[in-house]
């Protein structure tokens, strides 16, 4: 593969090192009081699902979310932190890829009339798709560093 200035697997690195700085962004501009004290977030997902077309989208948010808000609110935010660090520094880089593609998938699913978000969602999925297969975790990372995946 020819490119310009970097090596194939180094651009893949740039990508996957962009996509974790794009989750640490997503986990730092969310207002953390409102979503742990007040449940903002969990009360505007709900909103959403509660109008969602899929039937199966409003059980799935009544079933797993409704009855746990506070720790789905944790588990929320604190994943777009782990995800953010996993990538930047490309530690167990292929879980933080899979478990970002699912989140983002999760997102793209929940908040399908509301096209602000969607963009946003399916490139990072795009990207974590592209940096999956792409074994993006070969250089520049912890991974390569300590000889995980490869």
């Amino acid at each position: 593969m020819q490119t310009i200035w970097l090596d194939g697997a180094e651009w893949l690195a740039v990508l996957r090192i962009g996509l974790g700085l794009w989750w640490l962004e997503s986990w730092r501009h969310k207002d953390r009081k409102g979503w742990f004290e007040r449940g903002t977030g969990i009360a505007w997902a709900a909103d959403i699902a509660g109008k969602h077309r899929w039937g199966g989208v409003r059980t799935g948010f009544r079933r797993v979310v409704e009855p746990r808000p506070k720790l789905i609110a944790y588990v929320v935010v604190y994943a777009e932190l782990a995800l953010g660090l996993g990538l930047v520094t490309g530690f167990l880089t292929p879980v933080a890829l899979v478990a970002g593609l699912l989140l983002n998938l999760l997102y793209l699913t929940l908040m399908i009339h509301d096209w602000a978000e969607q963009g946003q969602n399916a490139m990072m999925a795009l990207i974590s798709f592209v940096a999956l297969f792409g074994m993006a975790w070969q250089t520049w990372s912890l991974d390569a560093a300590l000889g995980l995946f490869l």
